[in-house]
Order: C-alpha cells, then sequence, then structure tokens
C-alpha cells in the first residue's frame, strides 16, 4: 500500500508516473473514467493535441458500455428481431454520436505516440492495420513532440487533470 503524505505532497511540481511516492502522488497522475469521458466529449471533434493511454481506453470502454445498453434498449423495444443481427436506431444513432470523438481521442492517442492521426486510416485495411494500431495504442507516452507536451508530465505543461490546456501546434 502506497502511503499517503511523503516529500511531494503540495508541491506544484507533481511527480510522474515513474516517481510516485505516495497515494496522492498516484492519484494524481492517473486519469479516472469520468474525467477521460468528459475531456473526450468535451474536445468532441478537437484532432490536436495529445491524449494519454487512460484517456483513450477509458473512452473506448465508455463507448463499448454505450453500445450495449442501446442495443439492450432497442431489444427491450422490438426495434431488433434478434440480439446479434442487426443494430436498431437507438444503438445506431448513439454509435454516430460517439464516431467523431472516437477518432478524435484516436488521433490524439496517436499523436501522444509521436506519430500522425493519419495513421488511423490503417485501421482500414483488416487484421494487419488493427493490429498496428493496437501496438500504436498500448505505446507508453513520448517526450513533448510537435502535438505539444507529455500529458503525463505536468512540469512540460499540464497534467492528469488537464487543468492547463496545452500550447496549439500551428
Amino acid at each position: 500500500m502506497i502511503p499517503r503524505g511523503g516529500p511531494y505532497r503540495g508541491r506544484p511540481d507533481t511527480p510522474t508516473i515513474d516517481r510516485i511516492q505516495t497515494l496522492d502522488d498516484f492519484e494524481r497522475c492517473v486519469m479516472s473514467f469520468q474525467d477521460a469521458v468528459k475531456i473526450c466529449l468535451q474536445k468532441y471533434a478537437d484532432f490536436r493535441g495529445r491524449a494519454r493511454r487512460s484517456e483513450y481506453w477509458f473512452f473506448v470502454l465508455f463507448t463499448a458500455i454505450v453500445s450495449i445498453v442501446g442495443g439492450i434498449i432497442d431489444t427491450i423495444l422490438g426495434f431488433r428481431g434478434s440480439a446479434y443481427n442487426t443494430t436498431g436506431p437507438i444503438q445506431g444513432i448513439l454509435q454516430l454520436a460517439l464516431l467523431l470523438p472516437g477518432l478524435a481521442v484516436g488521433a490524439r492517442r496517436l499523436h501522444d505516440t509521436g506519430k500522425s492521426g493519419w495513421w488511423l486510416l490503417i485501421g482500414l485495411v483488416p487484421i494487419v492495420g488493427w493490429i498496428v494500431l493496437l501496438v500504436f495504442f498500448l505505446q507508453d507516452s513520448h517526450p513533448a513532440n510537435e502535438h505539444g507536451p507529455n500529458p503525463k508530465a505536468p512540469a512540460e505543461g499540464y497534467g492528469p487533470g488537464y487543468q492547463q490546456a496545452p500550447p496549439r501546434p500551428y
């Protein structure tokens, strides 16, 4: 168990994930599910900047949960003939509404790994493209690059809660 308090308590230079010494440090370095969803929906169509792994994967989880709930509602209301053969109108509308923020957070995640957002297009190649994207999405954050400061390193600009917006690359 990580003890509360410690050498970093109350200091403005929040430690990076590799220098965690207390529970407070850990809580400041990890993005919560609610924060990730909130940030992704606030940056609905913002393809600039960077997104941490936790932000991306929590939004993928949120999208899956919303899709399942939409499918259940469609089945209950009788909009689908069977549970697995079609997408009902409610599920389709929800998936369509989350498509743009999903693409945006994917592009920002690729920016965080030092890649262009255009690499999302490789996902159109069956199996091989999906594997390549999965490897990219699983990579750790890179240091500051042309897309902004490292979101894991508050000393470079901003931290887990994105209290301070990163500079926009123009």
